[in-house]
């Protein structure tokens, strides 16, 4: 299996700059391929331009531009190829299938803050003083940057990606592992029901409350950001030092929110797996949940709209976006496939509404967001925790419908 490593880099103040000029160059890269894919379509040849082409030019601009694209790893360079690659297969794909296509971008200095190497020992090295107790990594153009491992890395390592977050660096690796020994059986089986009031709540009647991260960080952000406003939209190379700060402010109490939320879904995903054996949730399509109500146009009064709930629907957004939902699952799914756990993502449909006791379907069964109350035989619980009991018991039934 492979596994990622993420490490902060302690680099230099020499070594800061080149990774500024790294991130820089591979961003130029980056416009000019496309610039030239977006080009030769609108020629009335309505010629394609592949990686394969593109990377073959790859040696001369590196001789041409010695001095800027020939000071960076040739496969690091590719990489960024291959990326750009990656974004036109993806929106050819979303064309096809009828969603909003998404044209690729341009990226400005600010949004390019990745570079991928797709070796180790091919333009890097990790730990590349084994001699030195500090660990490093080298980077071709960069040289020897430290780094804070903060824990050992197991296996060997496959790719290095170096990725600016405002004033930091982190370096992160792909290293490939034997398969984990599983953690030992508990004989437990639970169902989660995601929710926004609580967190999520269980089968066994357990909740886990909703730190609502974002919410907590709303009244800073909004002064950061009205500061920020009182500046004017010039180029990034045109503000002054209070504007500056402005703009990093933003960008930290955001980085901020974001960290809370990914240590919150890592403990609640861990706490998980270490208890039970086979978890159940809903398979929750949360892109569709969040998608912004279609507007009404008033019949009598063309060019007017009827009211269609957008107002209320785009808190309810907020809150589903700060709960970070998508995110807590991706992590449970790894960590479960880590301790050889089982996870088993079932319908959502009716979970809430149907009674455990006597299987009966209705959306009276739960006259309030919290209360379940069966009409039919006056079964009465928390409307979370009868959803995770139904989730548990399809969950179950699909297990033995699809026996490993």
């Amino acid at each position: 299996m492979i596994r990622a490593y993420t490490f902060l880099m302690r680099p230099t103040v020499g070594q800061q700059g080149a990774l500024g000029e790294m991130l820089r160059d591979h961003c130029s890269l980056y416009n000019g391929a496309l610039q030239e894919r977006r080009d030769a379509y609108r020629h009335v040849s309505k010629t394609s331009i592949t990686y394969g082409q593109q990377s073959a030019q790859l040696k001369e601009i590196r001789a041409f531009d010695s001095n800027r694209q020939g000071r960076w790893s040739f496969s690091s360079q590719q990489a960024t190829l291959r990326r750009l690659d990656k974004a036109f297969a993806a929106f050819f794909r979303r064309v096809k299938v009828g969603d909003k296509p998404g044209y690729p971008r341009f990226r400005g200095v600010n949004w390019f803050d990745t570079v991928e190497f797709p070796r180790d020992g091919d333009g890097c090295r990790w730990d590349s003083t084994p001699h030195d107790p500090v660990p490093r990594v080298r980077l071709q153009g960069v040289g020897h940057v430290k780094v804070h491992q903060h824990r050992p890395v197991v296996g060997k390592v496959k790719t290095i990606s170096v990725r600016r977050e405002g004033k930091r660096w982190y370096i992160i690796l792909t290293a490939e592992q034997a398969e984990p020994e599983p953690l030992p059986e508990t004989g437990s089986v639970v169902g989660i029901d995601m929710g926004i009031a609580n967190f999520l709540a269980d089968s066994n009647g357990e909740f886990v409350s909703n730190p609502r991260h974002g919410r907590k960080a709303a009244a800073k952000l909004e002064a950061a950001q009205q500061d920020l406003a009182r500046f004017p939209r010039v180029h990034r190379d045109k503000r002054t030092k209070n504007h500056q700060r402005a703009v990093q402010r933003v960008a930290d109490l955001h980085r901020k929110v974001r960290r809370q939320r990914l240590d919150h879904a890592h403990k609640t995903a861990l706490d998980i797996v270490r208890e039970h054996d086979v978890i159940a949730h809903e398979d929750l399509k949360i892109r569709n949940m969040v998608k912004a109500p279609k507007p009404k146009p008033d019949p009598e009064r063309p060019g007017r709209f009827l009211p269609n709930g957008a107002a209320a629907k785009a808190g309810l957004n907020h809150s589903i976006n700060d709960a970070g939902w998508g995110v807590f699952l991706t992590i449970l799914h790894a960590k479960a496939e880590s301790a050889g756990r089982e996870v088993i993502a079932v319908d959502p449909r009716n979970t809430s509404r149907t009674c455990p006791e006597c299987g009966h379907v209705s959306a009276e069964n739960r006259p309030t967001q919290e209360k379940f109350h069966c009409i039919a035989c006056d079964h009465s619980a928390h409307a979370d925790t009868v959803g995770a009991l139904n989730v548990l018991r399809a969950g179950l039934v699909r297990r033995e419908a699809n026996p490993a």
